[in-house]
């Protein structure tokens, strides 16, 4: 779980912790559910901050918010509150890219300051073959797969009998999440099965069927 602590110093004035700093980049999980972010809102002026907005924006597609706005009622002189966020990621998500995430605290009088979080999503942990889609098929299929670390990937299709029916995919792929298409318009009608080997640079191999 991402736990990020923000603190604004007066919500009298525009003053914020944390600006000069070098920004942490947090690690998100591959597709996973049930992250989190924290954000503590601190109010050291002398009188109450109502109705204190927390919104996040500039969000990737493959991020989904459970809600994308929080609202602090009131916080008392010298309180803190929190601002807490849920999200997922989807398989989608490019592994090890930085992403910066844009948090928004505002006040119905008008100021304003931001807070950034850069994150990036973790490889996965380990090698899959998933099931393909459609299945049964007419006359195409698609064939997802997870890589732990970039590798050389062959997919291949092969027949009952164990002979090879057609090669998919040859190349180059980065870790994350992949999927193929298979058009069976030019074989029979029968059951086949599906081949993905795979070959990183520290000479790792994995193979699965399905």
């Amino acid at each position: 779980m991402i736990k990020n602590t923000l603190t604004l110093l007066a919500l009298s004035t525009l003053a914020f912790t944390g600006i000069g700093l070098a920004q942490n980049v947090y690690s998100i999980p591959f597709a996973s559910t049930g992250n989190g972010i924290e954000l503590t809102v601190e109010n050291t002026s002398a009188t109450a901050a109502q109705n204190v907005t927390v919104r996040v924006s500039n969000i990737p597609s493959w991020l989904g918010f459970t809600a994308k706005e929080w609202t602090i009622k009131e916080i008392a002189p010298g309180g803190k509150d929190l601002a807490l966020f849920t999200f997922s990621a989807h398989n989608s998500a490019p592994v090890g890219r930085n992403h910066t995430l844009t948090f928004t605290i505002s006040t119905p009088s008008g100021q304003m300051w931001i807070k950034e979080v850069t994150f990036a999503v973790a490889a996965p942990e380990r090698f899959e073959l998933l099931q393909n889609y459609p299945n049964p098929f007419n006359p195409s299929t698609t064939i997802a797969y997870q890589l732990p670390a970039k590798s050389r990937v062959i997919l291949k299709v092969f027949n009952v009998l164990g002979q090879e029916v057609a090669t998919v995919f040859d190349g180059q792929m980065e870790a994350g999440y992949h999927q193929d298409t298979w058009s069976a318009s030019a074989a029979s009608s029968g059951v086949y099965i599906a081949q993905v080997v795979a070959l990183d640079d520290r000479g790792n191999r994995w193979v699965a069927r399905r």
